[in-house]
């Protein structure tokens, strides 16, 4: 520390981020706050279930009476207060988790409907495609009903579920690549209570990437059937090395099961010789970790506002999710950001991104992602596609401190 206070430039940066952060106290007194309600769930389920060593331990081959696989199920399943859970390594990413949700759920001549407009690029060809083993191509339809202003719009939902019964009703929390705030579950609430009066029977269904743990309840708790993520998200407090979670009532959780694996075998197989220790330990240091992560966002967001930039969600909203969109003018400041983010990052520190082809999206997208698991958007990341509006999607970090490093740097980022 004595060198950086040698450093005038450093002293000065450091006294203007004590600004920044000293504006930022009331936000950060309640994400702490969250903090401490979502670590008490963990603790209180952990402990109900009688979490032990011996849960920690691989298996191989069919993996029957995998009591580590299955436990943690049951504390994630505690953690959301809901009935069931599936957590499985086998879930490769969030799309992987969702698509599987939706296979188990949807039948042919089905409808799911979207009440938060349409679904992240990566999730298009599990919904369209004539000979692609798509959900279309399995005689299922779909229809978007677009946000208005930003929330849900009440009007056209209800007159859709009224008429159309459909077997799932979608929602995405975060924002996707788009230029809107995420979804509180607050909001979702009297929307959710009401399409249940006017459709018993549809399984609502979140998408809960980037949510989790940013408000101090989850969608389950306020009448969603379904929701799920990726353990390289926020569930998995950075440690989780891979894997997937789907989380809900009985019912949809015994659907979505028998397309996990097959109908006459659901959850009874799938081993991991690799143990489930970092899976425990991830998803108790998550809600600490997703609240360094959100203090982080609120300082670079209030950091990058006062250069000129456009934020989303402004400093003063409330944060649902762990993202921080920042908007540029031009392609070169969208690019030169993300690059920063590298430059700054623990690993990888010396790669230069830049944009390129990706599967499942239709433009080159830029991602700087110098993490310790590959791809894990909890620890410190950045990505956009290369299209108007240039909005850099930032998120993550394990520690405030190497954040406000990161803030540091871009107090000059505009000049």
């Amino acid at each position: 520390m004595d060198g950086v206070k040698k450093n005038g430039l450093q002293v000065e940066s450091l006294q203007k981020l004590s600004e920044i952060e000293n504006t930022l106290k009331a936000q950060f007194e309640e994400v702490e706050r969250v903090a401490l309600v979502n670590q008490k769930k963990v603790l209180d389920a952990f402990r109900e279930i009688g979490v032990t060593t011996s849960h920690f331990a691989g298996t191989t081959g069919y993996g029957y009476t995998d009591k580590g696989r299955d436990d943690f199920s049951r504390a994630v399943a505690k953690v959301f207060g809901a009935e069931d859970a599936i957590c499985s390594v086998h879930l490769t990413c969030g799309t992987h988790t969702i698509a599987t949700a939706l296979y188990g759920l949807l039948r042919p001549k089905d409808l799911m409907l979207s009440i938060s407009g349409d679904l992240y690029d990566t999730l298009h060809d599990t919904l369209y495609g004539k000979d692609n083993a798509s959900l279309e191509s399995l005689g299922v339809s779909f229809k978007f009903i677009e946000l208005s202003g930003g929330c849900f719009d009440e009007e056209k939902i209800y007159k859709a579920v009224k008429k159309h019964k459909p077997r799932v009703v979608f929602v995405q929390k975060s924002r996707g690549y788009s230029n809107r705030r995420a979804l509180s579950c607050k909001e979702m609430q009297s929307v959710f209570e009401n399409i249940k009066k006017l459709s018993p029977d549809s399984f609502i269904v979140v998408d809960n990437c980037y949510g989790e743990f940013v408000e101090e309840i989850e969608p389950t708790d306020v009448g969603a059937d379904v929701c799920m993520g990726s353990f390289i998200k926020n569930l998995g407090g950075s440690l989780a090395p891979t894997g997937g979670y789907i989380v809900g009532s009985k019912k949809a959780i015994e659907n979505i099961e028998r397309r996990l694996t097959c109908p006459s075998l659901g959850r009874e197989t799938g081993s991991y010789e690799g143990g489930y220790r970092l899976f425990y330990q991830g998803l108790f240091m998550a809600p600490h970790v997703v609240s360094q992560a959100v203090k982080g966002s609120l300082l670079i967001g209030e950091v990058m506002k006062r250069q000129g930039y456009g934020i989303i969600p402004q400093s003063d909203a409330k944060c649902c999710d762990i993202i921080k969109s920042v908007v540029f003018d031009k392609e070169e400041e969208l690019i030169r950001f993300v690059q920063l983010i590298q430059k700054l990052s623990p690993v990888d520190s010396s790669f230069v991104p830049m944009p390129y082809p990706m599967a499942g999206y239709t433009t080159d997208v830029i991602m700087a992602a110098g993490t310790f698991v590959e791809g894990a958007s909890l620890e410190l990341s950045c990505d956009s596609p290369i299209k108007k509006p240039y909005i850099a999607y930032f998120q993550g970090g394990i520690t405030y401190e190497q954040l406000k490093l990161v803030a540091v740097e871009l107090l000059n980022f505009g000049k």
